[in-house]
């Protein structure tokens, strides 16, 4: 049974990093039951940062997020990641529960394709964590999970997150019109990607040779 698991869900559950970036190090590890707490003080707290980028729920943002619906998203998201189609993660720094990083919609066989999507506490914004999360996560992809391909979108007013995605290497590839109910309208996004021809080495390796990253 172990044997088939992991033939059938490659690099689930799994813990990367650590990567040390200018707010301490980064690392990845699974989504766990007794993350309801921080999961929700995060989200309430930062809800100017993160609700203009994200897709539009239903009823208010302190519900939503309240710690009340932690088990059952975090049901919902092993289930996905027991099924291979899903690898949901939670960043750290130092230890500290501090954002979410997902890849989504894992496709295998001829397309071997996923989308990749993040978010950080606003605390540690602009310090390298969420570039350094994205590369953990990309090099996992190419890596242990077998991809070929990783995409994100990001809407084109939102500079901050398309400098991260440009710093572990995606490249545009086109805009989606009206593509995503956020914020309460539909809108534009870009569509970025990125296929293992792309990399030379890991993403991580390149972090660190541009500086924005160190060895451990």
């Amino acid at each position: 049974m172990n044997v088939f698991r992991a033939a059938q869900h490659p690099g689930w559950p799994a813990h990367l990093g650590p990567v040390r970036v200018a707010a301490g190090q980064v690392t990845l590890r699974p989504v766990r039951l007794r993350d309801a707490s921080a999961w929700a003080r995060i989200r309430v707290r930062d809800r100017d940062h993160l609700e203009p980028w994200e897709p539009t729920g239903r009823g208010a943002w302190e519900a939503r997020n309240h710690p009340s619906n932690w088990p059952s998203l975090w049901s919902s998201l092993k289930a996905e990641a027991r099924r291979g189609a899903m690898i949901p993660l939670v960043i750290e720094v130092n230890g500290t529960f501090s954002g979410q990083l997902t890849v989504g919609n894992i496709v295998r066989g001829a397309l071997r394709s996923a989308w990749i999507g993040y978010w950080v506490a606003k605390d540690v914004g602009g310090q390298g964590v969420a570039t350094a999360a994205l590369a953990l996560g990309l090099d996992h992809c190419f890596g242990p999970v077998g991809l070929h391909r990783v995409e994100a979108t990001v809407r084109p007013e939102n500079l901050p997150s398309q400098a991260v995605l440009r710093n572990v290497g995606f490249r545009e590839e086109g805009m989606l019109r009206r593509y995503l109910d956020v914020d309460g309208a539909w809108r534009d996004h870009l569509l970025v990607a990125m296929t293992v021809e792309d990399l030379s080495g890991t993403v991580v390796d390149r972090l660190i040779r541009s500086g924005r990253a160190t060895p451990t």
